[in-house]
């Protein structure tokens, strides 16, 4: 994305005929959340003075301190050309939220996203760049409208019209955010009926998650000119392969290298990157709340559909959590694929940034590589190798991450504490909950 100026900003709305401007912030859940303002308040959102009801975005404020600020990203304008009105363009801002006293607020994600980051520079790191690849499926509306689980297709990995009932409605989805910007690297569909993939290119931590954000709202809006619905649910569809967000990070040191390379290592890893995989590994039971926080998460994260339940990492080996790329040099980087597409990515590479860190900042004994498939062991067998299961439900990820303090520390203490209250409120709700599959497996029986 470009970099701008205030005055920039200004001349562009002018020439482009900008009549509508969303101020857009993420909140604790990762919804994406707007302030839309007519072009005649933009350069007073420009100067930070918009202002909005914190108390009711969830997590945010409390009633007696509701006023809060949106201070917008200028690097982040952007003319959203899905959205062209026959009055004018439409644009946005992504916006980091302040209260009144002119400090970051502790509930904002993008804002304590870049608090973590500076813990990064503080090491001598100049950056960490993210690559996501978020998988999402297409679903077709009924005679009203209504979203169905009816997929698209009954296409497969790679499959071509007219199997792939979904490739105009692909192909679209690419054009348009190749037209606002986004460096395109492969769309695809996927392993499972309906399912599909599109990757574009790596970006700066806080950058990256800005572009997700984005992503998703392309998505959704461009497929429903298709006249379908997308999902970023992580398991829509019960016995196919669910929805992850392989995520792909390497840091660059001091000089702009790769800081994960090592050409003389016998894999082409530093021992830096053996510590952040360590690191990560270390703390993934316990930040896998944030990385898969809904309940449908850990409907994915079951042995038999390609997604990694097992804690460990291998070069090749894709029954891991944590996958080695076979490209070196600039590119070597560690692929996390235990994320899904239901996270805030703000507080997903909160906790993942942090996690690594600890593992390079504490030396951490390093934790080997397993190049077995550990789908076809026993637990017993994996217990052996010491590899231990991620989390088989949220009540079990939340009070894991309740132990963790480099975890907490990551969130903060406000999004921390707000979380958990959301989550044991969403466990809950599904706990009090009779599901179709109890009534259909006791309600004659029983």
């Amino acid at each position: 994305m470009g970099k701008y100026s205030k005055e920039q900003i200004l001349k562009i709305a002018k020439e482009e005929n900008v009549r509508y401007i969303r101020l857009m912030f993420t909140d604790i859940n990762g919804t994406i959340k707007s302030v839309e303002i007519p072009i005649g308040r933009l350069n007073a959102a420009l100067d930070g003075k918009v202002m909005f009801d914190g108390s009711s975005v969830e997590g945010f404020a409390r009633i007696m301190e509701a006023d809060m600020y949106l201070r917008p990203d200028y690097d982040t304008w952007l003319i959203m050309n899905w959205e062209d009105t026959a009055y004018g363009k439409v644009a946005r801002l992504v916006c980091d939220v302040f209260t009144p006293e002119g400090k970051p607020s502790p509930a904002d994600p993008r804002s304590n996203l870049k608090r973590v980051a500076k813990k990064m520079e503080e090491l001598g790191f100049t950056a960490l760049n993210i690559g996501f690849e978020p998988e999402f499926f297409l679903l077709k509306l009924d005679e009203n409208g209504e979203i169905t689980l009816n997929v698209t297709d009954q296409g497969g990995y790679f499959d071509l019209s007219p199997i792939d009932g979904a490739e105009d409605c692909r192909r679209d989805i690419v054009l348009e955010l190749e037209r606002i910007g986004f460096t395109m690297e492969a769309s695809h569909h996927e392993v499972a009926p309906g399912q599909n993939e599109i990757n574009f290119q790596f970006s700066n931590i806080v950058e990256a998650c800005d572009n997700v954000q984005t992503f998703k709202l392309v998505v959704k809006n461009i497929a429903r000119r298709h006249g379908l619905h997308a999902t970023f649910m992580p398991k829509p569809i019960a016995k196919i392969n669910g929805s992850g967000m392989h995520t792909n990070c390497s840091l660059q040191d001091k000089n702009g290298a790769n800081a994960f390379y090592d050409p003389e290592d016998p894999m082409g890893l530093s021992l830096l990157c053996r510590k952040w995989i360590t690191g990560i590994l270390t703390h993934s039971r316990h930040f896998c709340a944030i990385t898969n926080p809904t309940v449908n998460s850990y409907k994915r994260l079951v042995p038999g559909y390609e997604a990694p339940c097992y804690i460990s990492w291998s070069e090749h080996n894709r029954s891991v959590m944590i996958r080695i790329p076979a490209t070196r040099g600039d590119t070597t980087r560690t692929e996390i694929r235990s994320v899904d597409t239901s996270c805030n990515p703000y507080l997903a590479m909160a906790v993942i940034l942090a996690s690594g860190l600890d593992g390079i900042e504490r030396d951490l004994p390093l934790i080997a590589p397993i190049n077995l498939n550990l789908f076809e062991m026993t637990e017993t067998e994996r217990s052996e190798l010491g590899v231990l299961n991620l989390p088989n439900n949220l009540k079990e990820a939340v009070d894991l991450l309740k132990e963790d303090d480099i975890v907490k520390a990551a969130l903060g203490d406000h999004i921390f504490q707000k979380f958990v209250s959301l989550k044991g409120l969403e466990w809950d709700d599904f706990r009090s909950a009779v599901t179709e599959w109890e009534i259909k497996r006791y309600i004659k029986v029983i």
